[in-house]
């Protein structure tokens, strides 16, 4: 049984690996931004999730690796173009792509990491490789449909609850779901066990992007590794603002349309003012009932899954760390 850390180290040693031999390939400009990201870190939850969903099944987890790092690099390739629909300045504490860099060539780059991730997936050796292709493929698939809905809502004030919930669903944690039932399908785990897995995903990744729909009005950017208030800023369909409007009175909801209609405002202004907002109207304690809602859920499905306990405890120390952010 491997920890989180171990597995951590497996995949960074492989995305090393695999970033120096992009180092020597042509063009140059083309893969420098794929270089740029992957080196840039991050949190490797995915690919951590596919090895630890392995693991529950088989020791020999590197057969899995070919799909966690296929699946990382496709989650790093969907950020390259969130960055640039959000005009996102910073990322992991650092530069985005497109500014690093320039718009065109983190479009082209992020193009080109998503046949990468394909590329990356292709190695691998089971006899599962179509189920695992035919999941991938749906899970990229259903990203690009979150995507659009989050686009859909930037022009709508009515966006409900339930919408929401399912943009979200689709745009993260169907993702998180690929990876935990990808990591079992590689172990060749029975379908029950592979669908337990994907509804544990999908729990855990509403509840982990409720958390970081908190984190960007209510975190820092030290915790955060983005700038705060982005959201506030961009009038984005939140759970927070969802909630607000709908729980508003009337003096709140003149207050609160007032700066979303604003065009033209003081940044750091607007956010201090929509938060007080907020914070009259409860909608932090709102998002984390939901938040623990879904955790906790995702718990009860862990629970249910027929495997050694001792087995489970890597998998639930990281849904632990993923909604504290601590790694």
């Amino acid at each position: 049984m491997f920890t989180f850390e171990e597995l951590l180290e497996k995949i960074n040693t492989e995305i090393q690996k695999r970033t120096q031999e992009l180092r020597k390939k042509e063009p140059l400009k083309l893969y420098e931004p794929v270089d740029y990201t992957l080196e840039m870190g991050g949190k490797r939850l995915r690919p951590v999730l596919v090895l630890l969903s392995y693991n529950l099944f088989s020791e020999d987890v590197s057969k899995a690796i070919p799909a966690a790092l296929g699946i990382e690099v496709f989650h790093n390739f969907t950020l390259l173009h969130d960055d640039i629909m959000d005009k996102a300045d910073v990322r992991r504490n650092r530069p985005t792509v497109h500014k690093k860099f320039n718009e065109n060539s983190a479009i082209l780059s992020g193009d080109a990491m998503s046949f990468l991730a394909y590329e990356y997936l292709l190695e691998i050796e089971s006899v599962r490789i179509i189920d695992v292709a035919r999941l991938f493929s749906k899970t990229a698939l259903e990203v690009c449909e979150g995507q659009q809905f989050d686009m859909d809502f930037e022009t709508r004030l009515d966006v409900t609850e339930e919408e929401y919930l399912e943009m979200i669903r689709l745009k993260t944690a169907v993702l998180l779901a690929c990876s935990l039932k990808t990591g079992a399908l590689l172990a060749d785990a029975p379908e029950e066990m592979a669908n337990k897995l994907y509804d544990f995903g999908i729990n855990l990744g509403l509840a982990f992007q409720l958390q970081d729909d908190m984190l960007d009005t209510f975190g820092t950017q030290e915790t955060f590794g983005k700038k705060i208030g982005g959201d506030i800023l961009a009038n984005k369909k939140t759970f927070l603002l969802i909630k607000a409007i709908e729980m508003a009175n009337s003096e709140q909801s003149e207050r609160l349309h007032y700066w979303i209609k604003k065009e033209d405002f003081v940044p750091g202004e607007k956010v201090q003012e929509v938060i007080a907002i907020y914070n009259q109207i409860g909608v932090q304690q709102q998002i984390q009932k939901k938040i623990d809602s879904f955790y906790l859920h995702s718990l009860e499905i862990l629970d249910e899954l027929k495997v050694s306990e001792d087995l489970k405890i890597p998998l639930k120390s990281l849904s632990n760390k993923m909604l504290q952010r601590v790694f």
